[in-house]
């Protein structure tokens, strides 16, 4: 068989089932990017909170915003290969069970140092989910399909992103800081139990039907194994690693500082900046969807699908910069808010789109490895810039001028480091 299902008019009953089992999956991994992002984001929501009853400074509270990236992106790569070795169902479930339990311990903590140490803990346990959702449109969708997938499994975090605020500050008023971390881990231990009830792979004649003459190729491939030695000594994944730092930096800007940015620089409420905080986020939930559309649609036109990816991603990121670079002179706060939600729009128009070229660029038995490399340098990025972010708060008083222009800066980094030094070297033209 060599039709694959996006390929194939009229579908047969199996195939038809086929379909709903994998969008039903990508379905449910959306529901999970929810809830592991509502997890990430009590401590930002609670920032002001939380500093005010631990006697927190900016750059302490920068510290402990950033306890969360810096062992996240260490996890990753045990976490890309054990994922690859055990598979997505065993290792979902299992980081969703021990995210969960953490965010309920952190109820209890009493102390700066106690408080540091969960956040670690939640770094570690959250590491597989995104490995182990890649691992699963891989296994369930072909290289033509994949990037809407991948972009709507991204939508998860993006969703979260815009109900964090109103909802996590709704918890917050009404149950206090630690009821709050309560009734989101328990969300996840759900989560985790469902998964190990309904995931499974794809059949062998499930794969054919997918992945047609792909999977055909790969079965028939006398090509070697690639190693992680081999991965990290290729060019691609290097600039893969850069290009993801400088995007991801900017990105946890917005997720660790907005809330106190609205409070202490634009003077609105605890209330009030719930609600507007969510507005970009919102924005960012079509910037994933259009990113992976876009991508899709470029290679439905016969476009490279590594160029399809990186359109989205070079011209994302440009965007983003060209948005967030004016903020640090603006003075008017509508100004300002539609610029820093245009910013974010385009900012997560790459984000489905990477873990794709991770899945374009690695042989299939290292997707999740190089999805795990690249997932890396971004949450170095991701960890850098709550601390950069609290250190210059600390040193201006409070003035973001020079947050908003480190963060444009990066993101043009990230734009170059796709756009000209990352390549096909496979020798496809499609």
């Amino acid at each position: 068989m060599t039709d694959t299902l996006a390929e194939t008019p009229l579908l047969t009953t199996a195939q038809k089932r086929t379909v709903r089992i994998r969008w039903f999956l990508v379905g449910f991994l959306i529901l999970g990017g929810v809830v592991n992002y509502l997890d990430r984001s009590t401590l930002s929501v609670a920032n002001t909170t939380i500093a005010g009853e631990f006697g927190l400074n900016a750059l302490e509270m920068g510290l402990l915003l950033s306890a969360f990236s810096w062992p996240y992106a260490i996890a990753n790569l045990p976490a890309g290969y054990l994922v690859d070795k055990f598979g997505p169902k065993r290792m979902f479930a299992f980081a969703a069970g021990a995210w969960s339990l953490v965010s309920m311990v952190t109820a209890a903590a009493n102390s700066f140092g106690v408080l540091y140490a969960l956040r670690v803990a939640l770094g570690i346990a959250e590491s597989p989910f995104f490995t182990s959702a890649l691992k699963v449109n891989e296994r369930w969708f072909n290289k033509r399909e994949r990037a809407l997938p991948v972009a709507l499994v991204n939508t998860g975090s993006q969703i979260a992103n815009a109900i964090a605020p109103p909802l996590l500050t709704f918890l917050l008023l009404t149950m206090s800081w630690r009821g709050m971390f309560i009734i989101v881990g328990a969300l996840g231990i759900v989560v985790a139990l469902v998964w190990l009830r309904i995931y499974r792979d794809p059949t062998l004649r499930e794969q054919a039907m997918i992945k047609g003459a792909e999977a055909e190729e790969a079965i028939a491939s006398t090509e070697p194994k690639v190693g992680w030695g081999g991965l990290l000594r290729q060019s691609n994944t290097w600039f893969m690693v850069l290009g993801a730092f400088g995007i991801f930096y900017t990105v946890w800007v917005y997720l660790t500082w907005l809330p106190s940015y609205l409070q202490t620089a634009r003077g609105f409420s605890l209330s009030q900046s719930g609600w507007l905080a969510s507005l970009p986020f919102l924005c960012g939930i079509i910037g994933v969807v259009f990113g992976g559309w876009l991508s899709n649609r470029l290679v439905s036109r016969g476009t490279n699908t590594v160029r399809a990816r990186k359109i989205p991603i070079v011209g994302g990121a440009v965007l983003a910069a060209a948005a967030v670079l004016p903020v640090a002179y603006v003075d008017n706060t509508a100004l300002a808010i539609a610029l820093l939600s245009l910013g974010y729009f385009a900012s997560q128009v790459p984000i489905g789109c990477l873990w794709t070229l991770a899945s374009d660029v690695a042989p299939s038995n290292q997707v999740a490895s190089l999805g795990a490399i690249q997932n890396f340098g971004g949450f170095v990025g991701a960890a850098v810039a709550p601390v950069v972010t609290g250190a210059i708060l600390t040193a201006t008083g409070g003035n973001y001028t020079l947050v908003f222009l480190i963060g444009g800066v990066l993101l043009l980094v990230g734009a170059l480091s796709y756009g000209l030094f990352v390549k096909d070297r496979s020798g496809r033209t499609a």
